[in-house]
């Protein structure tokens, strides 16, 4: 299966989440692929700890094949490479993780036929080869965007499963910028059906996630004043209203992802030992990405609502 990672905004949560939900599947035996397909801004490596990936890489990326300036892009096999010690000793029964890099010196660029082919041919050929293959992608309607978008609406690839996932904060501008990128005129639908998309089946394809979201019910809330609690509840009330009128309501919405200090200050994967042992993050984060990444293939949480 495919997956599709995109947000409006920058700073969403879309990479780290993303990663996450690739680690997690890997942990679960499944074969996972991740294409850093942010060209403007390549930071994948840094979430995975592959510190000298990026200079390792370089002129030999994903931008670099998908300009046709090398026949494959290099691939890094994550647990081999990682300077993340519990990363290092994956536990049995775990799948592949490897994760295919962006150029340090790459760049957005228009999309061509050309640039079109590389492109199906390598998610065709990693549709095949994994069992999921993760596509972060630059954000807003980026030309990494616009490729994915023509690639898929290719005869070849029109029996390949994929779907996208939309990432947002919870906040007002967030959650208007996210339907305007999949729903606006010039959204993620409007463009798929102009390259040749069905509607209702791209519509069907794509879910929300809302990052960085506070629970006023959680603990880490208790000690605020009677009058923060009543606002946050207010304003979170608002929130959802607001979703719901711009069509990416609950029955949207895939997964939310706490509000968690390691992953708006390290932006790293989180752990077990992060949880377990030194405590550093919180379990309702492992239990939401754990959930989220179950729910990326199971077809009773893609049903139109």
């Amino acid at each position: 299966m495919l997956i599709f990672a995109a947000s409006d905004k920058g700073g969403t949560g879309r990479s780290v989440t993303s990663a996450n939900l690739a680690y997690h599947r890997a942990l679960a035996g499944d074969d996972v692929c991740y294409l850093d397909f942010d060209f403007g801004s390549p930071t994948a490596s840094a979430v995975f700890d592959v510190a000298d990936a990026r200079a390792a890489v370089e002129d030999r990326g994903l931008h670099s094949y998908l300009i046709g300036e090398v026949g494959e892009p290099e691939r890094i096999d994550v647990w081999a490479r990682t300077e993340h010690q519990v990363l290092r000793d994956p536990p049995p029964g775990c799948g592949r993780l490897v994760l295919m890099p962006g150029d340090v010196s790459g760049g957005e660029f228009a999309t061509t036929g050309d640039h079109v082919r590389l492109c199906v041919d390598l998610l065709m050929k990693l549709y095949y080869e994994f069992d999921l293959v993760v596509v972060d992608l630059s954000a807003g309607r980026s030309y990494a965007v616009d490729m994915v978008l023509e690639a898929t609406a290719q005869p070849e690839m029109r029996e390949i499963t994929a779907r996208w996932l939309v990432f947002h904060r919870w906040t007002r501008q967030h959650v208007a910028a996210a339907a305007s990128l999949v729903f606006g005129e010039r959204g993620i639908v409007a463009g798929g059906v102009d390259r040749g998309h069905e509607e209702e089946a791209l519509r069907g394809a794509i879910r929300f996630v809302r990052a960085a979201v506070p629970d006023p019910e959680s603990p880490l809330w208790s000690q605020v004043s009677p009058t923060q609690s009543a606002w946050m509840r207010k304003t979170d009330s608002d929130l959802k209203q607001l979703a719901s009128t711009h069509g990416i309501g609950y029955s949207q919405v895939l997964g939310s992802i706490p509000l968690e200090p390691v992953l708006q200050w390290r932006e790293q994967l989180i752990t077990d030992e992060d949880v377990l042992d030194s405590q550093i993050a919180n379990m309702e984060t492992w239990r939401a990405l754990n959930q989220l990444a179950a729910r990326l293939t199971d077809d009773k949480y893609w049903e139109q609502a």
